[in-house]
């Protein structure tokens, strides 16, 4: 198997710097993910995981440095030789190679749960209504929820709507799924069903992944590196074996007493 390590990153952070006001939350970060690779993202509340994968999803612009994905930049394109700030044609190109599944599912609650997976299909790829159909049927076998494609949103548990969400972005099929603390807003004996599911995609996946998460051990079984990051920056990163097995850092070593 190809080391994941040796590839051209498809993510890449080069010097990226994030403030709100005078608040600094991401202080020069430099972190590149491979093709296929698999890299959780954890630390304390505050440490500015959610604000690393959402300036990933376009949801929050970097005050300085860089993100490229795929081989091109997603906040900046070159004009005249420069890079510039993107537009938003060009943001919404970039869009397409990454797949995101929020905390609170963010599902349409008007339309069926086949509707919610077929909606960007036909909308942003411009799939005929079969096409779509056979995709999203075929995302949601996936998920485990194929027999309930006529039901709305209100009719499904929370750990349910989390998976049609997670059908909805693979549906896309998208270069990089981001994965951001999907579990947190579920009931304790729902987050099982999320987790497996996320876990069977990472395994049969050539799709990289980064995964913000609170979860210890599904951080251990899934990823391939982890990431550990405090008030802005990344303090130690490597293999999961290493990271839980063996951490260096005194921060880490506290951080992690309270979950092991």
């Amino acid at each position: 198997m190809t080391n994941p390590q040796t590839l051209s990153p498809i993510v890449k952070y080069t010097r990226v710097r994030k403030s709100f006001g005078d608040l600094e939350v991401i202080k020069g970060i430099d972190l590149a993910i491979a093709p296929g690779e698999k890299v959780a993202l954890i630390g304390p509340s505050g440490s500015g995981k959610t604000t690393l994968g959402r300036m990933l999803m376009t949801l929050e612009e970097p005050t300085d440095g860089t993100i490229e994905v795929d081989g091109g930049h997603l906040w900046h394109e070159e004009k005249n030789g420069k890079l510039v700030r993107a537009g938003e044609k060009h943001l919404h190109r970039m869009r397409g190679s990454i797949g995101m599944v929020f905390q609170h599912f963010n599902l349409f609650p008007h339309m069926k749960v086949l509707d919610n997976v077929t909606a960007a299909p036909r909308k942003v790829l411009r799939l005929s209504k079969e096409e779509s159909r056979a995709r999203a049927l075929e995302m949601l076998d996936k998920v485990g929820l194929a027999d309930k494609i006529d039901m709305y949103p209100s009719q499904l548990s929370g750990g349910q709507k989390q998976r049609v969400a997670i059908a909805r972005a693979l549906v896309m099929h998208p270069k990089v799924m981001v994965f951001d603390e999907v579990t947190s807003a579920l009931d304790p004996e729902l987050v099982g069903e999320v987790l497996e599911v996320i876990k069977g995609i990472a395994e049969q996946g050539e799709m990289a992944m980064l995964l913000i998460t609170h979860e210890m051990d599904f951080a251990r079984d899934v990823a391939d590196r982890v990431v550990f990051g405090v008030e802005g920056r990344i303090v130690e990163e490597g293999p999961p074996e290493e990271i839980f097995g063996n951490p260096q850092s005194d921060r880490l070593k506290a951080f992690l007493g309270r979950f092991l």
